[in-house]
């Protein structure tokens, strides 16, 4: 694959790609950041090897499988990675749900809300997705101020597969009218 093919959706200032095995070290920084561990948890991805087998198991099946995933967010000037943004679709929900994760460096400076506003586009136009859900940590006030900005509104509680944690679920209508994200 080509990195145009890879690219599957840009911004201004961003470009979202397909997530490859040179990214494990990435991914090692990103599932393991303070705030990944405490709001979404701990997914055990310590070395290199550890991100493959994610990969391979996650995004990678998920783009084989559904034509849609997590995708590495990096700045279009530099190419610096940034974090992750995409589609997922998990068994333990019904619709599919945009999930991110970013570098604490690159937080506070509008990447995250940016990526996820494509990625909304996306599922809209691209995918065909009439709705997207998203789970959030109560606690999470800046994950639940994001969702808020895209149109997204709390619809009830979902217990995490993981830990029974109990989790705001939020949608957004994407087929009705005036749905479109601030």
């Amino acid at each position: 694959m080509t990195d145009g093919e890879a690219v599957v959706t840009r911004t201004p200032r961003l470009r979202l790609r397909r997530l490859r095995y040179g990214d494990a070290a990435f991914i090692v920084a990103v599932l393991n950041t303070p705030g990944f561990l405490r709001f979404v948890g701990d997914r055990k991805i310590r070395t290199e090897a550890d991100a493959r087998c994610y990969l391979d198991e996650g995004p990678l099946k998920m783009y084989r499988e559904r034509g849609f995933g997590l995708w590495l967010v990096e700045r279009s000037s530099d190419g610096v990675a940034l974090g992750l943004c995409g589609l997922i679709k998990r068994d333990s929900l019904e619709d599919v749900d945009i999930g991110y994760g970013f570098l604490p460096e690159h937080e506070g400076q509008g990447y995250a809300l940016e990526a996820a506003r494509t990625v909304v586009a996306h599922a809209e136009a691209v995918v065909g997705l009439d709705r997207l859900v998203a789970i959030c940590d109560p606690q999470n006030a800046a994950s639940i101020r994001l969702l808020e900005k895209l149109g997204m509104e709390i619809e009830g509680q979902i217990s995490a597969e993981e830990d029974g944690k109990a989790l705001h679920l939020f949608s957004i209508d994407l087929a009705s009218p005036g749905a479109n994200i601030a």
